[in-house]
């Protein structure tokens, strides 16, 4: 299986963000231009997740995912304030590949399997935000504000009954550190489900794109911040990523 590298852009108010475990945001540009960017030195896939629009009660900014789209001609992933299969309707008119659901999936369960049922699993994401607690995988939503009582594991298990096509997994432990992707959660998630899993969280040398994908089953790794600071060029991350055996698109 050819592994996926994937730009992430955590957007608010339009702009693209990075934090920390999810706070101390900082802007980092423009989505439009740093997908066209992003699409041009060989990314997979953009993922673009609104991250304010659940916190504040609001659609995501249609507008912006529809430049986004019509910018570049990779798959693109939309997440953030999708609570209704009409908001899913909606983000893949506007231009979205994949829509990805989180809060939403865990409050209203039905959605998911209804979003799957209209629109086929291959669309549907759901993304799990998780914190560590000793030896426990804590889901947690809105932004990683809520804490919740399911389990990674068993979530991811029930997500893909329900009829999600993807996970996309993060460590809020490891958001924005640059220190790694939690490999034992990666590996116990993988190991438990069939369908394909998105890592994300904690990338900051090549060296984590390529432990994750020799030490668990992960299908893609994702990152945000590495790529807008130019830490790491997915040009040469590919090679380097081929160099060492994983097959990578090219």
């Amino acid at each position: 299986m050819t592994k996926r590298i994937i730009a992430c852009l955590d957007v608010d108010k339009g702009r693209v963000v990075k934090g920390v475990k999810f706070e101390g945001l900082k802007d980092k540009g423009d989505p439009v231009e740093l997908s066209s960017l992003y699409e041009e030195e060989g990314a997979d896939e953009i993922t673009f997740l609104d991250i304010t629009a659940t916190v504040e009660g609001r659609e995501t900014v249609y507008e912006v995912v529809k430049n986004t789209a019509y910018a570049i001609s990779i798959p693109l992933t939309v997440g953030g304030g999708i609570r209704t299969v009409e908001d899913v309707s909606k983000m893949l008119k506007y231009g979205a590949d994949k829509v990805s659901i989180n809060t939403s999936a865990v409050l209203n369960k039905q959605l998911v399997t209804h979003a799957s049922r209209e629109f086929g699993a291959q669309a549907i994401v759901v993304a799990i935000d998780v914190k560590r607690e000793g030896d426990r995988f804590v889901v947690y939503t809105h932004a990683g504000r809520a804490r919740t009582e399911l389990e990674a594991v068993g979530w991811a298990r029930e997500v893909e009954t329900l009829g999600a096509g993807e996970i996309l997994l993060t460590s809020i432990d490891m958001d924005g550190t640059r220190e790694g992707y939690d490999i034992q959660l990666i590996r116990e998630v993988t190991g438990s489900v069939k369908i394909p899993v998105i890592a994300s969280g904690g990338a900051g040398r090549k060296e984590h794109f390529y432990d994750v994908f020799s030490q668990t089953g992960v299908d893609a790794a994702l990152a945000a911040g590495v790529f807008h600071d130019r830490v790491i060029s997915i040009k040469e991350l590919k090679s380097f990523l081929a160099e060492k055996g994983i097959e990578v698109r090219t």
